[in-house]
């Protein structure tokens, strides 16, 4: 069974709180214990519960993060979250996890969290988000995909799908009839699409092989869209497409 790793937020920011609760919603693994607009809220926590992981704000009215921390005997595993970079060498000397500049994008707090919990590389978190939100199956049919997006679950044909777009933690599913966008790792999703129907054009496409209208350069053209190609897929993408010539 996993661990679970319980978590206090300590920000004075009410909007860095709520998206910092919204991350930490979405790891199986952690567990939110608590909430703090300041320390002696904090304090409060961490007399009441166990906290194993605290991410918390510098600069803060009265105490800041650093003092805050320095006064601890025996504190949690401490991820700084801060808009100040010049911090970051005091904050170091602390023997913190990680020191996050805001604003702080899911992936950026991801790889902090590994390096917490000790796992390799943020695909294996990332896996563990797309198992708890969205369980998908292995396979819905050997001629399309199912998708959860929201309360949906979509099936989408092969047939339908014209190319996938990475954004981020998101990826959007393009097809002839809608724009889908879900969770899930763009690098599962090359594993998971038949390599004989789909292809890898750039770090955030994939591109069904038999809507491909034009190469022109490193430019790809499907219906309408232009999409860019990576230098490093060019040369598999062309001997893909000159096998069905």
């Amino acid at each position: 069974m996993t661990e679970t790793f319980k978590v206090l937020i300590l920000d004075d920011e009410y909007h860095a709180r709520k998206l910092l609760s919204e991350y930490v919603s979405k790891l199986p693994f952690l567990e939110q214990v608590g909430t703090a607009a300041n320390v002696f809220e904090a304090m409060d926590v961490l007399r009441k519960e166990k906290v194993d992981i605290m991410l918390s704000d510098i600069q803060m009215p009265e105490i800041t993060g650093l003092e805050f921390t320095r006064s601890l005997k025996n504190p949690p595993t401490v991820i700084f979250t801060t808009a100040y970079s010049e911090y970051a060498v005091e904050s170091y000397e602390l023997d913190v996890a990680d020191y996050l500049l805001k604003p702080i994008a899911f992936p950026r707090f991801l790889q902090a969290i590994n390096k917490v919990v000790g796992r390799k590389g943020e695909n294996k978190v990332q896996q563990q988000v797309v198992d708890r939100e969205e369980p998908l199956p292995e396979k819905a049919h050997e001629s399309s995909i199912v998708v959860k997006s929201g309360y949906k679950l979509y099936n989408i044909s092969y047939d339908s799908l014209l190319y996938v777009e990475g954004q981020r933690e998101y990826v959007t599913f393009h097809t002839t009839k809608q724009k889908i966008t879900t969770l899930y790792s763009l690098k599962d999703l090359e594993e998971k699409l038949p390599s004989s129907q789909f292809v890898r054009i750039h770090k955030s496409y994939i591109v069904s092989i038999r809507c491909i209208e034009l190469i022109d350069k490193n430019t790809l053209h499907i219906l309408d869209k232009k999409l860019p190609i990576g230098g490093i897929y060019k040369d598999a993408l062309i001997k893909v497409f000159e096998e069905r010539v």
